[in-house]
């Protein structure tokens, strides 16, 4: 089995064990290690965090570490929202919509100026980081919460700037399956 094989294979596997959202999971006293888990409970976090190192990668020179960080900045901006009690109305189809978005991009290939790439991360960063900091408003600690949060964030982007690098000039073939699967869960947001 070649490494495209491997790779779909464990893409798959993956995408089939997790649950569409995980919002429901949440501990209510919060803490590093319930922020930490937050992305890898959820399909769509997972795959929009992992969609924007590929993107980044594919991207090209400083975007490779401009757009998670962005990404990064403006998901931490969102949970302070969250923990203030600001919630904006369809936020999980943000959410969803970002993985159909980062799957489009990653599929066509085509560069796009830093100028219009950081602030459409950042757009859909803003939504995740509100759904995580709506359910921990409650939270004991939940500062600690977004740096768990923000660490799990770093280390689901470095893998996927390591797709982008294992698939090498394949990172294209990445995006179909972002992009079905983000079909597929804005399609169970607006049922």
């Amino acid at each position: 089995m070649n490494r495209i094989s491997r790779l779909c294979c464990a893409f798959l596997l993956t995408a089939s064990a997790l649950p569409a959202m995980a919002h429901p999971f949440h501990s209510a006293t919060g803490g590093f290690a319930t922020g930490f888990a937050h992305p890898f409970l959820g399909l769509d976090h997972l795959l929009a965090m992992v969609a924007v190192g590929i993107w980044a990668v594919q991207q090209g020179r400083s975007s490779t570490w401009r757009l998670p960080l962005a990404f990064c900045a403006a998901m931490a901006v969102g949970a302070a929202l969250g923990y203030a009690g600001v919630a904006v109305p369809l936020t999980e189809w943000f959410i969803a919509a970002s993985v159909f978005v980062l799957g489009l991009a990653i599929l066509t290939a085509r560069r796009v100026a830093l100028a219009y790439a950081l602030p459409l991360v950042a757009f859909f960063a803003l939504f995740h980081g509100m759904a995580h900091g709506v359910e921990q408003a409650p939270a004991l600690s939940p500062w600690w919460s977004l740096a768990g949060l923000v660490s799990a964030t770093m280390l689901l982007h470095v893998a996927g700037v390591g797709t982008a690098a294992a698939l090498h000039s394949r990172v294209r073939v990445a995006g179909a399956p972002l992009m079905i699967t983000g079909a597929w869960l804005l399609s169970r947001v607006l049922a």
